[in-house]
């Protein structure tokens, strides 16, 4: 507990972003169900939280939107987890030696004890979500250098820092004092924080597998009947995690800057491919698990649809979904230095018939009152204990 109490205060803290005005809690607060509430992020330079977030002003403004939605964090210290990031580009492996397979290769440091701690080291090295613009910062020039060379400045601010470095040596056996903190402790300890904070499995659905028949309501029963049955949910959103930790592909609206590849020559996100360099994953996104999903809008892997019912309508008929589709269903607050860039894929029609191409699911018909059956149901996930958590949100915090 007292590492991830020093991992609370981390997490709420900029000192571990580039030009240290940004904390991990901009993009992940607990009031818009540990995302943002935003279909694609504002981060390093933005001002404020959530949905009323502004992409700042003068030399500190963005120069481009996160080009992913904002994930939560429920659940993420589950074991049973093997990959995370919505193209799955950490995931449990000896590929490199060090008990990863991540962006940082064989440079990841050595010690961390799990998956989420390995996941919160990376956003402290992307420029546009913590590290800073090239040439603002010491920390971003190292990254520019090598990914894992804005680490140890991070560590040093930390340990170094009154607040934490005398806490964590007495938090942490391998270490005898502050001298001795690394990234590794550090990594540690946020992810000691989340696998707390945020652990929830006391949903009425939760109840209702426990076996209290009366934890759902009869509409709830009906959703997730159809859930398991009709529907064909959970052939994706399977097991406990209601996840498979698969890839599939579902033809969301594209938006945004892409997360473009080396030597893409489009503003486009290709998904899997990007990470596994396989034609075969192009366009297929991970299967993201559903605890307080009714929480978490807006949805999919770039926040396109605002609410469950269009998701759920989305995945009945993806084609269909995407001829409807328009941009004002983008939670996207104006950023007019950018405007140009953000649709700027709809103008590639090879670029939409590839997508449109790749679809993983047959289209099916349900009706309005089995839609909102569903709906119900994905609301009986939401946990009966999230607005009181171990630690909860410092003061200054507050949106």
């Amino acid at each position: 507990m007292e590492q991830a109490a020093i991992g609370h205060q981390l997490f709420y803290d900029p000192i571990l972003s580039g030009n240290q005005n940004i904390a991990c809690a901009h993009c992940h607060h607990p009031d818009f169900g540990t995302s943002d509430g935003l279909s694609l992020g504002i981060g390093e330079g933005g001002q404020g939280l959530g949905p009323d977030r502004t992409p700042g002003t003068g030399s500190d403004k963005i120069r481009k939107r996160i080009p992913r939605n904002s994930p939560g964090l429920w659940n993420l210290g589950a074991k049973d987890i093997h990959t995370v990031f919505h193209d799955g580009r950490l995931s449990i492996s000896d590929v490199y030696g060090n008990g990863f397979n991540s962006p940082a290769q064989e440079w990841l440091p050595a010690g961390l004890n799990s998956l989420l701690a390995a996941q919160a080291l990376f956003p402290l090295t992307s420029q546009f979500e913590m590290a800073g613009n090239v040439a603002e910062n010491q920390v971003t020039g190292a990254v520019h250098d090598r990914i894992d060379k804005g680490w140890p400045i991070l560590a040093k601010r930390v340990r170094t820092d009154p607040r934490y470095g005398p806490a964590m040596a007495r938090a942490f056996d391998e270490i005898e004092t502050p001298e001795d903190i690394t990234i590794t402790q550090i990594a540690n300890a946020l992810a000691a924080f989340m696998a707390i904070e945020w652990r929830s499995t006391d949903s009425p659905f939760d109840q209702y597998l426990a076996g209290n028949t009366d934890a759902l309501t009869p509409t709830q029963k009906s959703g997730m009947a159809l859930f398991y049955g009709k529907a064909r949910c959970a052939t994706c959103h399977s097991g406990p995690l209601l996840s498979d930790q698969k890839f599939h592909a579902l033809a969301l609206p594209p938006f945004g800057p892409g997360r473009t590849r080396q030597w893409d020559p489009n503003v486009r996100d290709v998904g899997r491919m990007g990470e596994s360099d396989q034609l075969e994953d192009a366009y297929r996104f991970r299967t993201p698990m559903l605890r307080n999903v009714a929480l978490t809008a807006p949805y999919g892997h770039n926040g396109a649809f605002p609410d469950l019912d269009s998701i759920i309508r989305h995945h009945l008929n993806p084609q269909d979904s995407l001829a409807h589709w328009t941009p004002e269903m983008a939670a996207l607050p104006k950023v007019p230095w950018l405007q140009q860039v953000d649709f700027a894929v709809w103008n590639d029609r090879f670029e939409l018939a590839r997508q449109r191409r790749q679809v993983d699911i047959i289209p099916m018909e349900l009706s309005d009152v089995e839609i909102s059956e569903l709906v119900a149901f994905l609301n009986a996930l939401t946990g009966t204990s999230v607005d009181t958590p171990p630690f909860g949100v410092p003061k200054g915090f507050e949106p």
